[in-house]
C-alpha cells in the first residue's frame, strides 16, 4: 500500500467567500458595531474582495514568473539593479501594514530575466502575511535559485503601522533589511558597490 503525504495546502480547509464575510460580520460585531446597518451592509464582502488582493500571493509561484530567460545578452555579466520597488505587505503579528521600498540586484551567469519580473518577484512574497526578515530572505532566495544567478542582493526599507499607528506609536520609524548571496557576500567590493547604486 503506498502512503500519500499530506501537503500543508491539503491540510487547510478550503473557506468560501461567504464564510469569510460571516467572519468580518462577527468581527464587526466584536468591535461595537451593528453589521445590519446601511453603511456597513457590502462591508464583509467588499473586505472580503480587499483581502483576496492583499494576500494574492498565496496563489502564486515565484518560479513560474521567473522560468522565461532571455540569453541574447551578449554576455553581459555585471550587476542588475532594480531601484525603489514599491512594497506593501502586512505584518503576520497583528495583520497591520508594512509600506515601503525593496532594492533587487543580481549578477547573472549567462542569461537575464526581464525586468518587471523582479517586481513580481518582489509581489508575490509581499502578499502574504510576512515579517520583513523573511520577506527579504525570499525574495533573494527565490531569484538565486530561479535564475542560478552569481549573487543576488535584496534591501528593504519599511514603515510596520503595528508599530507606527499602535502600541509604541513611533510613527517615523523605519526598518531596514539587507540579504546577500553569493557574490554580494563573499566580496566585500561588490556588496558596496550595490549599497552605492542603491543610495542615490
Amino acid at each position: 500500500m503506498k502512503l500519500v503525504k499530506e501537503t500543508d495546502s491539503q491540510r487547510i480547509k478550503k473557506v468560501s467567500d461567504q464564510e469569510a464575510e460571516e467572519a468580518f460580520r462577527t468581527i464587526l460585531t466584536w468591535m461595537g458595531e451593528d453589521p445590519a446597518r446601511e453603511g456597513l451592509l457590502e462591508t464583509p464582502k467588499r473586505v472580503t474582495k480587499a483581502f483576496k488582493e492583499y494576500f494574492a500571493g498565496y496563489a502564486e509561484d515565484a518560479n513560474k514568473i521567473l522560468e522565461k530567460t532571455f540569453g541574447d545578452v551578449e554576455g553581459y555579466d555585471d550587476m542588475v539593479v532594480e531601484k525603489n520597488i514599491s512594497v506593501t505587505s502586512h505584518c503576520e503579528h497583528h495583520m497591520a501594514p508594512i509600506v515601503g521600498t525593496a532594492h533587487v540586484a543580481y549578477i547573472p551567469k549567462q542569461r537575464v530575466v526581464g525586468l518587471s519580473k523582479l517586481a513580481r518577484v518582489v509581489e508575490v512574497f509581499s502578499k502574504r502575511l510576512q515579517t520583513q526578515e523573511r520577506l527579504t530572505m525570499q525574495i533573494a532566495q527565490s531569484l538565486m535559485t530561479a535564475l542560478d544567478a552569481k549573487g543576488v542582493a535584496v534591501t528593504i526599507d519599511a514603515a510596520h503601522q503595528c508599530m507606527t499607528m499602535r502600541g509604541i506609536k513611533k510613527e517615523h520609524a523605519t526598518t531596514v533589511t539587507n540579504y546577500f548571496l553569493g557574490q554580494f557576500k563573499e566580496d566585500l567590493s561588490i556588496q558596496n558597490r550595490y549599497l552605492r547604486f542603491i543610495s542615490k
